[in-house]
């Protein structure tokens, strides 16, 4: 009886499951139909064009979205960049030198409170103390000094992804089997070899999952973004420039679209966005999985 009931507790979970996963692509499913059909309009309308266009000029409904494309692909690939270094020495610090204990614990929580600050907060804060800073660089480098930019949002959006690489790799790190550990120390293996050359190795799949959740974290942050790239809808020439990406122009100008194919246009950023991030993430796991075996 109760093996039985023990068969019948595993099937109802399975099937549990199955059906989570299925409304979860049904969802799925329908927020892209959505967004096609939304945006369909604006397809029709903007061609094939759209996808190279470079003049963005609603007045006269000329729509080009590549300089929010290669703002967009700057900026969060710039902030993970910046970020990478100190997400993995802060994922070493707590998964292998302080796993346990006050400092580590305090620390922690640190990193937890970044993710919880709201993005706007991180905005208002990048505007006033990284742009001044940024500012002064760009007058040493004799070039226009606004201090918002593509550098300054890449900046703060490192400091925003942190903690979304932290966790998971420190998770990661920390269940590297003790065996190997022990194993190359009994070598002579320093404990920067055991770090270089055992413990990273191993984890390298969950690193670049860490930082794959970094990224489309980065490709859809709207605020703070749009509050320090400086809104620019041309195609940037440095770091420093002005840009746009495609999450700050939606934001930017979807109440104020005016006309049918206006707003539908705004739909379709929307939803290139989306194809963009569905993109990466595949392409990502492909490379987790190459680097995995």
């Amino acid at each position: 009886m109760k093996n039985r009931w023990r068969v019948l507790e595993n099937k109802i979970f399975v099937r549990w499951l199955s059906i989570v996963s299925i409304i979860t692509m049904i969802l799925l499913l329908v927020f892209f139909l959505t967004l096609l059909i939304s945006s369909w309009p604006a397809i029709k309308a903007n061609g094939f064009g759209f996808l190279w266009g470079k003049t963005w000029d609603p007045v006269a409904n000329h729509f080009g979205m590549l300089p929010f494309l290669v703002g967009t692909l700057i900026t969060s690939f710039l902030s993970l960049l910046i970020s990478a270094p100190f997400s993995i020495a802060a994922a070493l610090f707590l998964g292998e030198y302080y796993p346990k204990g006050l400092v580590p614990n305090i620390f922690r929580n640190v990193i937890e409170l970044l993710a919880a600050i709201p993005s706007v907060v991180y905005g208002f804060w990048g505007l006033y103390t990284v742009a001044p800073l940024v500012s002064k660089i760009e007058m040493k480098l004799h070039m226009p000094a606004p201090g918002v930019g593509i550098f300054t949002a890449s900046i703060v959006l490192s400091i925003m992804l942190i903690p979304y690489s932290v966790s998971l790799i420190r998770q990661v790190i920390s269940m590297t089997p003790t065996s190997l550990k022990e194993a190359a120390y009994a070598l002579g293996s320093t404990r920067a070899e055991v770090i270089t050359k055992v413990i990273i190795p191993t984890n390298i799949s969950g690193i670049s999952a860490g930082f794959l959740l970094s990224l489309g974290r980065a490709l859809g942050e709207t605020m703070a973004v749009t509050i320090l790239i400086g809104n620019s809808p041309e195609i940037p020439h440095n770091i420093f420039s002005p840009s746009y990406t495609m999450a700050s122009v939606i934001a930017n100008e979807f109440t104020e679209a005016v006309g049918n194919i206006y707003l539908s246009t705004l739909i379709e950023v929307g939803l290139l966005l989306f194809v963009v991030t569905t993109i990466i993430n595949i392409i990502g796991r492909m490379i987790i999985k190459k680097v995995s075996y």
